[in-house]
């Protein structure tokens, strides 16, 4: 199994990135796909959540109407698309996958089973 991410960087306030999370290892169609970030002294924070059972998606509060999350199933990957980009979304983003396959709010990151290792991104002011 293994989740990696890409996509991420430094970006310039109110700029936008697409971060991706690849999968390989089990079968993508049922899993729930999140994303996390965690900044430096802070604790980490649910992003986002889709299910490729349902189609379901949900967000974090503070990314909600600037960040779209979605998935191709055909490449096994799931798309986090960040406008709007604020200083403070400054973070190491990890994906995450759940054989549930089902996301719910305040799903924490030990309710997944698999981690990627991260990708970084800096807005800067």
């Amino acid at each position: 199994v293994q989740l990696v991410e890409s996509g991420g960087g430094l970006v310039q306030a109110g700029g936008s990135l697409r971060l991706s999370c690849a999968a390989s290892g089990f079968n993508f169609d049922d899993y729930a796909i999140g994303w996390f970030r965690q900044a430096p002294g802070k604790e980490r924070e649910g992003v986002s959540c889709i299910s490729n059972y349902d189609g379901s998606a949900n967000y974090g509060d503070s990314v909600k109407g600037r960040f779209t999350i979605s998935t191709d199933n055909a490449k096994n990957t799931v798309y986090l698309q960040m406008n709007r980009l604020k200083p403070e979304d400054t973070a190491i983003y990890v994906c995450a996958a759940d054989w549930s396959g089902l996301c719910w709010a305040q799903k924490t990151f030990d309710e997944y089973n698999y981690w990627g290792h991260g990708t970084q991104v800096t807005v800067s002011s």
